[in-house]
């Protein structure tokens, strides 16, 4: 419920929709920044009635959000998340937090190679997010036997003292997750899918993501630019199988921005560039039908401890290595990813990949 003593502006959503934005897909105008930052500070404080918030949330579905809006949308957010920034700098890995359905979750596993390497990771995810409400990093680092509900503050001490950290979106994102029931009962995606992915709980300077479209990519590089919140140096984006943060079989785009290009201009600026991951180009031969699973969370731990253990190869084993290559160059710490795959085999076929799994364990 609203807090009796919040003030808010001249733009309730119900005058937004009438006014602005409700008018259809053709037809809708964007919001301003104030607009938009005024709107979700009233979602947040539970005061839109909920078919006033149903209909503002699909107008912004239908219309597509703009950067300047999602970017509000953000700081919003981040004003009432509870940060907790570990020593190192990790990687954040922003995969959605409605899960997956069909293939197995590689994000753990590749997280505990990358850490092993020498390129500290951190996850972050809900507990079966709307609307999917599939299984997430959550669930398969329960079924590892992996503590998941820590404060932020135990995240980042597990990020310091493994390498590889998860931040429980309940314990440093409330005022997101309190909005679940209201989120279910809407049966569709709306942006707050796309903002939660951009918490960045733990302060890091690179951002890690994935889409369907490199359209999407280039959203969300905007909207880093136009968050006043966020100081990113490096964004990648990368199309997940799923939708998540896993590499697909074959082909997969990646799109890179690197603020240090220093021209502020986002995915239109010449900082902004993509590329390519065939993953026949490093020896495998690999297809998504390969990486299905019956069971994805704990298929999904059963084969991370296996591959991480060196007991498994083939399929799965390369397509750990591929992932765990992608957030080493993320971070920083490759040149390509022919150099990050020769890390992640390195720590795989000596034992270390598997001690920071022992480790997570054991925090």
């Amino acid at each position: 419920m609203a807090q009796a003593t919040q003030e808010f502006g001249d733009w309730p959503l119900k005058r937004l929709m009438t006014e602005v934005c409700g008018s259809g897909h053709k037809s809708a105008d964007d919001l301003t920044r104030a607009q938009a930052t005024e709107a979700f500070e009233r979602i947040l404080a539970g005061e839109p009635d909920p078919t006033t918030l149903g209909a503002f949330w699909l107008a912004n579905r239908w219309k597509r959000n703009t950067p300047e809006e999602l970017g509000a949308y953000v700081d919003v957010m981040c004003d009432r998340v509870e940060y907790a920034e570990p020593d190192a700098d990790p990687v954040d890995c922003g995969a959605n937090y409605d899960g997956k359905g069909r293939t197995a979750i590689l994000g753990v596993a590749a997280g505990a190679v990358a850490a092993a390497a020498g390129t500290p990771v951190v996850v972050h995810s809900g507990d079966r997010v709307p609307t999917q409400k599939q299984d997430s990093y959550k669930h398969v680092l329960d079924e590892l036997g992996v503590h998941t509900e820590l404060t932020p503050s135990d995240s980042a001490d597990m990020v310091d003292e493994t390498g590889f950290g998860f931040y429980y979106q309940p314990a440093f994102n409330p005022a997101v997750d309190d909005l679940f029931d209201r989120r279910d009962m809407m049966g569709v995606r709306s942006f707050v899918n796309t903002v939660e992915t951009l918490a960045n709980p733990a302060g890091a300077s690179v951002h890690l993501g994935s889409f369907y479209h490199l359209a999407f990519a280039k959203k969300v590089v905007d909207t880093f630019v136009e968050s006043e919140f966020h100081d990113l140096d490096r964004v990648l984006m990368f199309q997940g199988m799923e939708g998540y943060d896993d590499v697909r079989p074959g082909y997969t785009k990646v799109a890179e921005w690197d603020a240090a290009g220093g021209d502020g201009e986002g995915s239109e600026g010449a900082s902004f560039d993509d590329f390519e991951i065939e993953t026949a180009d490093y020896g495998m031969d690999l297809e998504e039908d390969d990486l299905a699973v019956d069971d994805v969370a704990a298929d999904s731990a059963e084969i991370t401890e296996a591959v991480l253990t060196g007991e498994r190869d083939g399929p799965f084993a390369d397509a750990v290595a591929v992932n765990a290559a992608l957030r080493i160059y993320a971070g920083g710490d490759a040149d390509s990813i022919e150099e990050g795959l020769d890390a992640a085999r390195e720590v795989i076929d000596d034992g270390s990949a598997r001690d920071v799994l022992e480790a997570m364990r054991d925090f």
